[in-house]
């Protein structure tokens, strides 16, 4: 059985692990400093709102359009992830959309373009009328979607990702070449690593990414219950101050934000950038009208950094000192919204490795025909019928190929090798990879063999 280490514990991890671990044959292992229930500055997705709001380029649906049937099924169908209808509202100010493509400025995000890729991606996305926009908007969209409550989701991915047999592990990693030795079935080495470290990466040995950098992004949570879930394109306050507004599932409180500050670590709320953000507030969502600051009930200040990265997400592999290392990070602020997508990319990319890694084995496999015992059952000549037995079948550690694999499913890889000397005909073994994976390559042991008169 492959054994896969996932570095990261956030979002991006946590999903990964549990599409992999729901793959049969796999031992899961996440190892990471920072575990649901931690809030610290570097680990970000404790802090996310969260929603489904596209920011994608057209060119780059796929990770949202894929995430988005699983949240919404969550949400319809299982109450105790945390995930809630919510009615959202995107807004847009001319002065924003006249900027686009002007002295090399663009929107914020692909979420305010005028004619999205995305309408087609909810059935009840329309414009609004301009009886329904607020003072502050010149035109705006709205559509159902999802709000996550983080403080209860992530605790119940980490729910599903035990009950699918993954561990997890504690630790503070320097190199990501230390992962691999941390499996927990105790193996000298992982046959892949998944690195989901997020803002970390640009920091993890090994890999050491210049070009992740943190976006901070500053927030108020408050008890007051505020619907519909609201944006906009911009705000008159600064070019890294934005409007955000999400009601939480299940008494979670209503977000406010916030900010997007490329390169600030910083993990202290600035008292003024608060008050701007629940000013902002005040004048631009109608169910606030005439309310003032003293009638939002404050919960807390929070700081969160976006895991931004100068040309968007790294979903690729990489070799690193001999393990294969499977990179998802660099999601800046769509995490959760791309999470299914990007985590069945990541899987796809593992399952690819493991394939061709059996491809190497195989080709190394010599089968002495001499050693396969003599068929029990003589086929008749005129049969086209298979014949099914259960034997060992030596593998010797020989180098040349005899063999060449048919196909690959879950945790049973099928090859066709050349008869015994006593039979015509074709032989299908169905080996399972646990026994490629630990090392049995002299004894594998056939969960059945067809032989095929030819």
């Amino acid at each position: 059985m492959p054994n896969i280490v996932v570095i990261g514990a956030g979002v991006t991890g946590l999903t990964t692990a549990l599409l992999l671990a729901r793959r049969d044959g796999h031992n899961v292992t996440v190892v990471a400093k920072h575990m649901p229930g931690d809030y610290d500055i570097e680990y970000t997705s404790p802090w996310a709102g969260a929603n489904v709001l596209p920011m994608a380029e057209a060119s780059n649906d796929r990770w949202e359009r894929r995430s988005w049937p699983e949240l919404k099924r969550l949400a319809e169908e299982v109450p105790e992830s945390g995930i809630h209808i919510q009615r959202s509202v995107v807004l847009r100010r001319n002065k924003d959309l006249a900027l686009h493509g002007t002295a090399g400025r663009r929107l914020p995000d692909p979420l305010f373009a005028a004619k999205p890729w995305y309408a087609d991606m909810f059935d009840d996305y329309r414009e609004l009328r301009p009886d329904e926009l607020p003072e502050a908007a010149d035109s705006g969209s709205a559509w159902t979607c999802v709000c996550i409550n983080t403080a209860l989701y992530l605790p119940y991915l980490v729910g599903q990702c035990r009950k699918a047999g993954v561990v997890f592990r504690r630790a503070s990693l320097k190199h990501v070449s230390e992962a691999r030795g941390m499996s927990h079935t105790g193996a000298p080495r992982a046959d892949v690593v998944v690195n989901a470290s997020g803002l970390l990466a640009c920091r993890l040995g090994g890999v050491m990414d210049a070009k992740v950098q943190p976006a901070r992004g500053q927030i108020v949570l408050v008890r007051n219950e505020i619907a519909p879930m609201m944006t906009i394109s911009g705000t008159d306050d600064a070019e890294d101050e934005l409007f955000y507004l999400m009601q939480r599932a299940s008494g979670g409180g209503t977000i406010i934000g916030g900010t997007y500050a490329v390169g600030n670590w910083d993990p202290n709320p600035d008292p003024n950038i608060a008050n701007r953000i629940l000013e902002r507030a005040l004048k631009i969502h109608p169910a606030l009208k005439g309310k003032t600051v003293k009638d939002l009930d404050v919960v807390r200040h929070g700081v969160g950094l976006r895991p931004y990265r100068e040309g968007g997400l790294r979903l690729e592999r990489e070799k690193i000192d001999g393990t294969w290392v499977v990179h998802n990070y660099g999601h800046a602020g769509w995490g959760y919204q791309g999470s299914y997508g990007c985590a069945e990319g990541a899987v796809e990319i593992v399952d690819d490795i493991l394939v061709n890694e059996l491809s190497r084995v195989s080709s190394k496999l010599h089968l002495d025909n001499s050693k396969f015992p003599a068929v029990h059952q003589p086929i008749p000549s005129h049969t086209h019928q298979p014949h099914r037995q259960r034997f060992r079948v030596p593998l010797p550690r020989a180098l040349n190929p005899y063999g060449s694999i048919l196909g690959f499913q879950r945790d049973v890889i099928t090859l066709a090798l050349a008869p015994p000397t006593q039979v015509t005909g074709l032989i299908v073994l169905r080996i399972p990879l646990r026994h490629i994976f630990q090392g049995y390559l002299d004894q594998a042991v056939c969960v059945g063999a067809v032989i095929r008169d030819i």
